[in-house]
Parts: structure tokens; C-alpha cells; sequence
């Protein structure tokens, strides 16, 4: 009797996830030889799982806020994946480089991970009383926004000072 595949596991997102999860395994099946290289191992098979899980349980919830917390819950993992491979070439304890391949597959995953939380219904939501918001078009948001660097005036000060003659080393 065959499985009826989800809805979710039909989604390019899933699918690309799927592919981060076969490198993963191929990865650690080349650490497993002493306890540390058996804890990256562990390290980037189960981020790899979260990846797929979380994408299921975004697509099981409707609710905008949970969709997103389950899309960072996501890029943590992914994170934490890569920066595994990454510490074991780094250590030397893996014999072959993976990390430009597993940097490629997160490319790829990211794209279209990105394509797929835009899609996100930001209507379908309810408050959480965590104030903490997704969604840049709600007035909070905008005022965070406005505390946040602004690259443009940072630097636009430092002219200012440069054409007012306002530098101290002048004065002495």
C-alpha cells in the first residue's frame, strides 16, 4: 500500500529541503568515526530533520505568526547545519570538502524558501501578546524601523563635519 504524499511534501520548499537533508546524510555518514566527529554528525542530520519538520508544521498552521515562527525556526537550522560542516573542515576531521557543496545547496534552498514565506497570508492572523511582529506594515514595526542604522544619515554626519571644519586636530 503505497503512502499518500502530503501537500506539503509537493512544495519546492520541502523538496529543496529534502536535498539539504540527503547531503546532510552523505556528510555524516563520513564523520561518523570518533565521539566528536559523531556529534556534528548527529549536529547536522537533526537540523537537517528540523528543516523538514518545521516546513510541515508551517504548512499544517495557517496562522500568519506561526507560519513565520516556524520560517526562523527554519533559518536557525539551516544555520546551525552549515555552520557544523563548516567547524569539521575547519578541524580537519572531514575528508572531503563539503562545505561548497552544502553552501550551494543553502543557496538554492534560500531562493526558494524566500519565494515561499512571501507567499505567507499576512491577513490570516491573530495577536499573540508577544509583540512580536512579522509584519513591517504594522505601526510597531515602523517605529522599530525608525530606530534602526541608517546608513545614509551615519555617514551624511560625517561630512558634515568635514565641511563645517570641525576637525579637533585643527584647533590645537
Amino acid at each position: 500500500m503505497s503512502r499518500r504524499l502530503d501537500k506539503y511534501e509537493k512544495l519546492p520548499v520541502y523538496q529543496k529541503a529534502q536535498e539539504l537533508f540527503d547531503l546532510a546524510e552523505v556528510i555524516a555518514d563520513a564523520l561518523k568515526e570518533d565521539e566528536m566527529k559523531e556529534h556534528l554528525a548527529a549536529q547536522i542530520l537533526s537540523n537537517a530533520a528540523m528543516v523538514q519538520a518545521k516546513i510541515a508544521g508551517a504548512e499544517g498552521g495557517g496562522l500568519y505568526s506561526l507560519r513565520m515562527q516556524n520560517a526562523v525556526l527554519i533559518k536557525l537550522a539551516v544555520q546551525d547545519m552549515f555552520n557544523a560542516v563548516s567547524f569539521s573542515s575547519m578541524v580537519e576531521i572531514n575528508e572531503e570538502d563539503y562545505v561548497d557543496l552544502m553552501r550551494d545547496k543553502v543557496e538554492e534552498f534560500r531562493e526558494v524558501f524566500v519565494a515561499w514565506i512571501r507567499g505567507f497570508d499576512k491577513t490570516y492572523d491573530i495577536p499573540d501578546n508577544w509583540a512580536i511582529r512579522f509584519d513591517t506594515s504594522t505601526p510597531e514595526q515602523e517605529k522599530l524601523e525608525d530606530l534602526m542604522f541608517d546608513e545614509d544619515r551615519f555617514f551624511s554626519d560625517f561630512d558634515e563635519d568635514e565641511e563645517t571644519g570641525d576637525d579637533p586636530e585643527e584647533e590645537e
